[in-house]
Protein backbone atom coordinates (compact mmCIF):
# COMPACT_ATOMS: atom_id res chain seq x y z
CA UNK A 1 0.00 0.00 0.00
CA UNK A 2 1.12 3.37 -0.69
CA UNK A 3 1.90 5.69 1.62
CA UNK A 4 -0.08 9.13 0.76
CA UNK A 5 -1.08 10.91 3.75
CA UNK A 6 0.98 13.57 5.74
CA UNK A 7 0.81 16.22 8.00
CA UNK A 8 1.45 19.93 7.52
CA UNK A 9 -0.13 22.75 9.06
CA UNK A 10 -3.45 24.55 8.25
CA UNK A 11 -1.89 28.68 8.62
CA UNK A 12 0.61 31.01 9.97
CA UNK A 13 1.51 31.09 13.29
CA UNK A 14 3.98 32.31 15.69
CA UNK A 15 6.62 31.95 18.24
CA UNK A 16 8.97 34.24 20.43
CA UNK A 17 12.38 33.28 22.38
CA UNK A 18 14.81 36.07 24.39
CA UNK A 19 17.77 35.29 25.80
CA UNK A 20 20.17 38.07 26.85
CA UNK A 21 18.47 40.60 24.99
CA UNK A 22 18.45 39.32 21.39
CA UNK A 23 15.02 38.52 20.20
CA UNK A 24 14.05 35.27 17.94
CA UNK A 25 10.51 35.85 15.97
CA UNK A 26 9.34 32.46 14.61
CA UNK A 27 7.05 32.56 11.40
CA UNK A 28 5.92 29.01 10.32
CA UNK A 29 3.97 28.88 6.64
CA UNK A 30 1.99 26.31 5.01
CA UNK A 31 3.90 26.12 1.47
CA UNK A 32 3.98 23.56 -1.40
CA UNK A 33 6.62 25.07 -3.69
CA UNK A 34 10.17 26.93 -3.29
CA UNK A 35 8.49 29.61 -5.91
CA UNK A 36 6.15 30.19 -2.71
CA UNK A 37 9.00 30.20 -0.09
CA UNK A 38 11.32 32.68 -1.48
CA UNK A 39 8.66 34.77 -1.68
CA UNK A 40 8.05 34.84 1.63
CA UNK A 41 11.37 35.11 3.03
CA UNK A 42 11.73 38.06 0.66
CA UNK A 43 8.61 39.71 2.14
CA UNK A 44 10.20 38.98 5.47
CA UNK A 45 13.55 40.80 4.55
CA UNK A 46 11.67 43.77 3.67
CA UNK A 47 9.30 43.97 6.48
CA UNK A 48 11.94 43.07 9.14
CA UNK A 49 14.95 44.85 7.05
CA UNK A 50 15.92 45.99 11.07
CA UNK A 51 16.94 42.31 11.77
CA UNK A 52 20.29 40.92 11.80
CA UNK A 53 19.28 37.59 10.58
CA UNK A 54 16.77 36.22 8.60
CA UNK A 55 17.52 32.01 9.07
CA UNK A 56 15.05 29.40 7.58
CA UNK A 57 14.38 25.82 7.00
CA UNK A 58 11.92 23.97 5.05
CA UNK A 59 10.66 20.64 4.25
CA UNK A 60 8.38 19.85 0.96
CA UNK A 61 6.29 16.84 -0.70
CA UNK A 62 4.55 14.06 0.95
CA UNK A 63 7.84 12.08 0.96
CA UNK A 64 9.41 15.11 2.29
CA UNK A 65 12.20 14.89 0.41
CA UNK A 66 12.91 18.24 -0.86
CA UNK A 67 14.24 20.41 2.08
CA UNK A 68 16.81 23.03 2.78
CA UNK A 69 18.42 24.63 5.92
CA UNK A 70 19.68 28.12 5.57
CA UNK A 71 21.54 29.89 8.54
CA UNK A 72 21.66 33.26 7.03
CA UNK A 73 25.04 34.49 8.68
CA UNK A 74 25.22 32.48 12.22
CA UNK A 75 27.57 30.03 12.76
CA UNK A 76 27.21 27.16 10.27
CA UNK A 77 24.37 24.56 11.86
CA UNK A 78 23.41 26.87 14.47
CA UNK A 79 20.32 27.93 13.10
CA UNK A 80 19.02 26.23 9.90
CA UNK A 81 19.83 22.73 11.33
CA UNK A 82 17.83 23.52 14.73
CA UNK A 83 14.48 24.38 12.76
CA UNK A 84 14.87 22.09 10.67
CA UNK A 85 15.35 19.49 13.24
CA UNK A 86 11.45 20.73 14.62
CA UNK A 87 10.09 20.52 11.77
CA UNK A 88 11.07 16.67 11.33
CA UNK A 89 10.62 16.31 15.54
CA UNK A 90 6.82 17.21 14.50
CA UNK A 91 6.64 14.95 11.61
CA UNK A 92 5.68 17.96 9.38
CA UNK A 93 6.21 18.15 5.64
CA UNK A 94 4.36 21.09 3.00
CA UNK A 95 6.08 23.84 5.42
CA UNK A 96 8.56 26.81 6.26
CA UNK A 97 9.69 28.27 9.09
CA UNK A 98 11.94 31.08 9.56
CA UNK A 99 13.17 32.65 12.18
CA UNK A 100 14.30 36.28 12.57
CA UNK A 101 16.68 37.29 15.16
CA UNK A 102 17.39 40.56 16.54
CA UNK A 103 21.00 41.14 18.14
CA UNK A 104 21.10 42.03 21.66
CA UNK A 105 24.38 43.20 22.04
CA UNK A 106 25.65 40.08 23.59
CA UNK A 107 26.89 37.14 22.01
CA UNK A 108 25.27 33.71 23.18
CA UNK A 109 27.45 30.85 21.59
CA UNK A 110 26.91 28.31 19.01
CA UNK A 111 24.65 26.28 22.17
CA UNK A 112 22.78 29.52 23.12
CA UNK A 113 22.00 29.81 19.51
CA UNK A 114 21.01 26.37 18.81
CA UNK A 115 18.88 26.23 21.86
CA UNK A 116 17.13 29.72 20.54
CA UNK A 117 16.35 28.51 16.91
CA UNK A 118 15.05 25.65 18.49
CA UNK A 119 13.17 27.41 21.02
CA UNK A 120 11.71 29.57 18.70
CA UNK A 121 10.74 26.95 15.85
CA UNK A 122 8.95 25.25 18.84
CA UNK A 123 6.76 27.43 20.44
CA UNK A 124 5.77 28.31 16.90
CA UNK A 125 4.76 24.73 15.71
CA UNK A 126 3.25 24.22 18.93
CA UNK A 127 0.32 26.82 18.48
CA UNK A 128 -0.18 25.99 14.60
CA UNK A 129 -2.96 24.14 13.71
CA UNK A 130 -1.79 20.50 12.58
CA UNK A 131 -3.40 19.17 9.15
CA UNK A 132 -4.16 16.45 7.12
CA UNK A 133 -2.93 16.05 3.85
CA UNK A 134 -3.03 13.63 1.03
CA UNK A 135 -0.66 13.24 -2.17
CA UNK A 136 -2.42 12.74 -5.51
CA UNK A 137 -2.17 13.52 -9.31
CA UNK A 138 -3.74 15.23 -11.81
CA UNK A 139 -5.49 13.34 -14.93
CA UNK A 140 -7.16 14.73 -17.90
CA UNK A 141 -9.80 12.64 -19.19
CA UNK A 142 -11.15 12.78 -22.85
CA UNK A 143 -13.81 10.84 -24.07
CA UNK A 144 -16.96 10.50 -26.36
CA UNK A 145 -20.48 10.72 -25.19
CA UNK A 146 -20.87 6.80 -25.66
CA UNK A 147 -18.41 6.32 -22.41
CA UNK A 148 -19.98 9.08 -20.42
CA UNK A 149 -21.43 5.93 -18.02
CA UNK A 150 -18.59 3.95 -17.76
CA UNK A 151 -16.51 7.00 -16.70
CA UNK A 152 -19.29 8.26 -14.55
CA UNK A 153 -19.45 5.22 -12.74
CA UNK A 154 -15.39 4.67 -12.10
CA UNK A 155 -15.86 8.58 -10.84
CA UNK A 156 -18.51 7.75 -8.60
CA UNK A 157 -17.48 3.99 -7.44
CA UNK A 158 -13.87 5.77 -6.81
CA UNK A 159 -14.78 8.84 -4.49
CA UNK A 160 -13.75 11.25 -7.15
CA UNK A 161 -15.09 14.50 -7.97
CA UNK A 162 -14.30 15.73 -11.75
CA UNK A 163 -13.41 19.82 -12.64
CA UNK A 164 -13.53 21.72 -15.35
CA UNK A 165 -15.92 19.95 -17.32
CA UNK A 166 -16.04 20.40 -21.29
CA UNK A 167 -18.79 18.85 -22.88
CA UNK A 168 -18.59 19.84 -26.72
CA UNK A 169 -18.06 17.41 -29.56
CA UNK A 170 -15.95 15.29 -27.13
CA UNK A 171 -15.98 14.90 -23.50
CA UNK A 172 -13.30 16.26 -21.04
CA UNK A 173 -13.32 16.58 -17.69
CA UNK A 174 -10.07 16.73 -15.00
CA UNK A 175 -10.01 14.37 -11.49
CA UNK A 176 -7.66 14.40 -8.63
CA UNK A 177 -6.82 11.10 -7.73
CA UNK A 178 -5.11 10.02 -4.36
CA UNK A 179 -1.51 7.80 -4.88
CA UNK A 180 -2.62 4.93 -3.31
CA UNK A 181 -5.65 4.52 -5.57
CA UNK A 182 -4.12 5.47 -9.08
CA UNK A 183 -3.37 1.85 -10.02
CA UNK A 184 -6.68 1.22 -9.51
CA UNK A 185 -8.04 4.09 -11.69
CA UNK A 186 -5.67 3.25 -14.22
CA UNK A 187 -6.75 -0.08 -14.11
CA UNK A 188 -10.35 0.98 -14.63
CA UNK A 189 -10.39 4.06 -17.27
CA UNK A 190 -7.92 1.87 -19.49
CA UNK A 191 -10.68 -0.66 -19.90
CA UNK A 192 -12.82 1.77 -21.18
CA UNK A 193 -13.52 1.92 -24.81
CA UNK A 194 -12.76 5.33 -26.36
CA UNK A 195 -11.38 6.91 -23.54
CA UNK A 196 -7.93 8.78 -22.93
CA UNK A 197 -6.39 9.36 -19.84
CA UNK A 198 -3.45 11.84 -19.70
CA UNK A 199 -1.45 12.84 -16.35
CA UNK A 200 -1.00 16.42 -16.13
CA UNK A 201 2.06 18.22 -14.35
CA UNK A 202 2.02 20.74 -11.90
Amino acid sequence: MIQDSYKSIAGVSEGLFKDNGSRFIARAYPVETEEEIRGIVATLKREYHDARHHCYAYRLGYLGDRFRANDDGEPSGSAGRPILGQIDSAGLSDILVVVIRYFGGIKLGIPGLIRAYKTSTADALSSAEIVGKVAGKFFRLRFGYLSMNPVMKVLKDMDLSPKDQDFGMECALTVRVRLSAEEAFRERIGQIDGCDLEELFD
